[in-house]
Formats: C-alpha cells, structure tokens, sequence
C-alpha cells in the first residue's frame, strides 16, 4: 500500500473529519443514518452506498495510522 503512504496524514485528517460531520446543517448524515439502522430502516442500497462514501476518508486514516 505505497500509495496510502503518499497521502498526507493531514490531508486525511481534514477529509475524515469532513465527510464525518458533512451535511453540517440539518444534522449529520451518518447520524441519521445510524437512526435509520437503529429503526430498521437502512436498506436501500444509496443509503449503505451513502455510508460507505461518508466512511471512507476515516477508514483511510485508521488504516495509514495502524501500518
């Protein structure tokens, strides 16, 4: 993975912490999200792709910290 390497870690820092708290305003969407799965509600696949996307930047960060 020498590609992770070339990425900047604030880069992925800034990004994570983006898409983590992106929309900011009514609240965000992994929040509702995890209020859809809760309810039972999470089963369209463009919501679990919206999750996926949302989650992505931090799954990158934790994986470029744990090597």
């Amino acid at each position: 993975m020498e590609w992770l390497d070339k990425i900047p870690t604030g880069i992925l820092i800034a990004a994570a912490l983006f898409m983590l708290l992106a929309p900011f305003s009514p609240e965000p969407h992994l929040v509702e999200k995890y209020k859809m799965f809760l309810a039972g509600n999470l089963r369209k696949p463009i919501d679990i792709f919206d999750v996926c996307w949302h989650l992505f930047p931090t799954v990158l960060l934790i994986l470029k910290l744990t090597r």
